[in-house]
């Protein structure tokens, strides 16, 4: 049985209302979307809000017996190439890392070079470039994943045809691969159930089988990329282990007359019975 995630929800006041709705409708795996945008004037990484204030039990999924699984997730939107930061440390409190490029440089770097997880599709404008081959198929090998949401069609009529032309033009460089969708909803209504979106997979330009794996197996994969950009490709995970109280406590004072190592000792002992011998 396939596992349907939906990796774009809204940080709206309504988020509760959100995940209870799409637990409903079958989906394992939802991502809260944070939203930074750099150009606007003080405005600073938001800090994502721990599930246990959100709600106190987490819903079960329909026709599973397991409860939901809610991630956090990061979308930088990136008017210059400094609004992106690779080692910041507020990006660590998140589980997926986006990106959201306005200009057909930004969207080149971010195919080719910058390490994220995601990359996101305008739908509420008329994109400025064309989506290039090579820099989409860099992006590919790289395992980077490229994101259309469907909310802003059915928001406005106008949103819909900007939704489409995007999602159509992106679809004729990636040839369906790595792609995934979801909703971006800011409220329950605009949720769709997992085999709807499928549907308007078949709309945007994906093949049936493409746009069944646009809700399932390249979401998890997007899971996977993460897991992977986090501990240094599999390699290297590091956690703060030390507590404050560890961090204040000062390191014992070393005596005068400390041992010496036992390397040491050995050279000194055999100093002493050659001088011995001398006499």
């Amino acid at each position: 049985m396939a596992v349907f995630m939906d990796l774009n929800l809204s940080s709206s006041p309504s988020v509760r209302n959100l995940i209870e709705s799409a637990a409903q409708l079958g989906f394992s795996t939802v991502a809260i979307n944070y939203v930074f945008e750099p150009s606007k004037k003080k405005q600073e990484i938001p800090t994502p809000t721990p599930i246990t204030e959100l709600m106190d039990q987490l819903p079960v999924v329909q026709g599973r017996s397991r409860p939901i699984r809610v991630l956090n997730r990061l979308t930088v939107v990136m008017s210059d190439s400094s609004h992106f930061r690779p080692n910041a440390a507020e990006y660590r409190s998140f589980d997926l890392l986006a990106v959201q490029p306005t200009t057909e440089k930004l969207f080149h770097a971010a195919c080719l070079l910058y390490d994220v997880d995601i990359i996101c599709i305008s739908v509420t404008e008329k994109l400025p470039f064309f989506f290039k081959r090579a820099p989409v198929s860099g992006a590919v090998d790289r395992g980077v994943v490229f994101e259309v949401s469907y909310s802003a069609a059915i928001r406005d009529s106008t949103m819909r045809r900007y939704t489409i032309a995007n999602a159509v033009c992106l679809m004729e460089s990636c040839k369906g691969r790595n792609v995934i969708l979801s909703s971006a909803a800011e409220k329950a209504l605009e949720l769709r159930g997992p085999y709807d979106v499928t549907n308007l997979g078949l709309l945007f330009g994906l093949s049936d089988k493409d746009s069944k794996e646009a809700v399932s197996s390249t979401c998890r994969s997007v899971l996977l990329h993460a897991e992977i950009r986090k501990t240094a490709s599999g390699i290297i995970y590091t956690m703060k282990s030390c507590s404050d109280s560890c961090d204040q406590q000062e390191a014992p004072p070393q005596s005068e007359h400390c041992e010496a190592p036992a390397a040491k000792k050995h050279k000194t002992a055999s100093t002493e019975a050659e001088g011995g011998g001398a006499y």
